[in-house]
């Protein structure tokens, strides 16, 4: 099957290349693919499962397989927005609690929280497992999972992590209720309050509640929109600053969704370890790749970074399952979790677990891969369509947002809350900053069904711009 595989693959890559097949354009299903040419369905699985990992194909959704869609139209980047580095206690986070909020009304067109929504989630296959899970385990559901988590969960993580190229024993990773409560642990493990943390700016406003709660302070670092955090300004920041800890999510980014190159992440690596700075990494969209390859990790460069991560934005949010490979604070982050709330809910566990060992999960991402690509590209071409000229657009490579530079003196406060009485729901860009930099941007996300009623609200956020 092997040579067959291949010779499929190459050909198909041929057309494709040569124009035979348009971007966009559905490929042969599979059972007739193997009919036309004398092949197992097996062959021409793999065959196409070669041609998504060369990036030619996207898989969509209960559709099949399409010739991945083309970039859209070149538009210029977001600026890197550039201040006095100076440490500061996080502000201006009271508009979060807006948009959460507004994330649970159905009345309301969700562009704002980075929620995907059901239709890019595999519910029937969640739902299948929780109730083997509930049906098999039907007394241990009822008990608590104390700290690390359930094992068999942490078995298939490790195996995941070690396919990624990150070698980490399962009784090395605790299990969360998701990313946010891990970078809590990982931060409270190795701060103290009043401490100067670095971080990626603009960032996850989640990040940021959970510095704020810990009373520390941020030190916002410049980050590019292609390669991540300015590792020169973060040289000079540590020159002049006492960091105690660094968090960055070096594979897509939120807001931004930037890929740091491994060369700055070797660098990364090197730098804070010389100065005996723990380095915290957020991966909790490193499965999400447009490419289909799977970035490295920089816990794969140093054992004692702490890694954190959650099935959050590949499986379900509402899971609530992440993880956390603490290393050196391995002891200290498990005795927080237990003090912080018991334990995660075992159902959950054990129902992710199902879905890892079945291969569902992986099934899905390959699946919402390219579901996500299409959705950021359609998005894409909406604004450069429907948005006043002078708007910039980030160009991720992986995950579901965009973060836009708006032209004219907008407030993007302001414009936030209008559009909220308009029914539409955006993320403003000075929640992504400490110090509420980033008036004239915003965050949007593309993970929605997209339809006329989506297409009305960006009509409407040019109107109101």
């Amino acid at each position: 099957m092997d040579l067959l595989y291949r010779k499929l693959a190459d050909e198909m890559a041929n057309l494709i290349n040569a124009g035979g097949f348009q971007s966009g354009d559905r490929l042969p299903g599979v059972r007739n693919q193997a009919q036309l040419r004398g092949l197992s369905i097996a062959t021409v699985i793999a065959a196409y499962r070669q041609l998504e990992d060369w990036g030619l194909l996207e898989v969509r959704n209960r559709s099949g397989f399409y010739v991945k869609t083309k970039p859209a139209i070149a538009v210029a980047p977001p600026r890197i927005v550039v201040t006095t580095m100076r440490p500061a206690p996080v502000t201006g986070q009271d508009m979060v609690l807006q948009l959460i909020k507004a994330a649970n009304d159905p009345a309301i067109v969700q562009l704002g929280a980075a929620v995907p929504a059901a239709e890019f989630l595999p519910t029937r296959a969640i739902e299948r497992a929780l109730t083997k899970a509930a049906r098999q385990y039907r007394v241990r559901t009822a008990n608590y999972e104390f700290s690390p988590g359930a094992p068999e969960l942490r078995r298939h993580l490790s195996r995941r992590l070690a396919d990624a190229g990150c070698a980490v024993h399962p009784d090395n990773l605790v299990i969360t209720n998701g990313c946010q409560e891990a970078l809590t642990l990982a931060l409270r493990a190795v701060t103290s309050p009043g401490d100067v943390v670095a971080i990626e700016s603009p960032t996850f406003y989640g990040l940021l509640q959970v510095i704020e709660s810990l009373g520390l302070e941020a030190l916002e670092i410049p980050t590019n929109p292609h390669s991540g955090m300015s590792l020169e300004a973060l040289e000079l920041a540590l020159s002049r600053w006492p960091v105690k800890a660094c968090v960055v999510t070096p594979n897509f980014s939120n807001p931004l969704g930037c890929l740091m190159p491994d060369e700055h992440k070797q660098k990364l690596v090197v730098m804070l370890k010389a100065r005996e700075i723990p380095l915290i990494e957020d991966d909790i969209y490193g499965d999400l790749s447009f490419s289909h390859a799977r970035p490295s990790l920089l816990k794969g460069l140093d054992e004692n970074v702490i890694l954190c991560s959650s099935i959050s934005k590949t499986l379900s949010p509402g899971l609530r399952v992440g993880w956390i490979a603490p290393g050196r604070y391995q002891d200290k982050v498990e005795y927080m979790k237990y003090v912080l709330n018991l334990a995660t809910t075992t159902i959950p566990q054990l129902a992710v677990t199902e879905l890892l060992e079945n291969g569902q999960y992986e099934r899905h991402v390959r699946r919402v891969r390219g579901d996500y690509a299409q959705a950021v590209t359609r998005m894409t071409e909406a604004v450069i369509h429907y948005f006043p000229e002078g708007t910039k657009i980030s160009r991720p490579e992986g995950g579901f947002v965009i973060w836009l530079e708006l032209p004219g003196d907008v407030d993007s406060f302001a414009l936030a809350r209008k559009a909220l009485e308009h029914g539409i729901s955006i993320a403003p860009g000075p929640i992504f900053s400490a110090s509420q930099k980033y008036r004239q941007f915003i965050r949007l996300s593309c993970a929605c069904v997209w339809g006329s009623r989506i297409e009305r609200a960006l009509m409407s956020l040019a109107r109101l711009l």
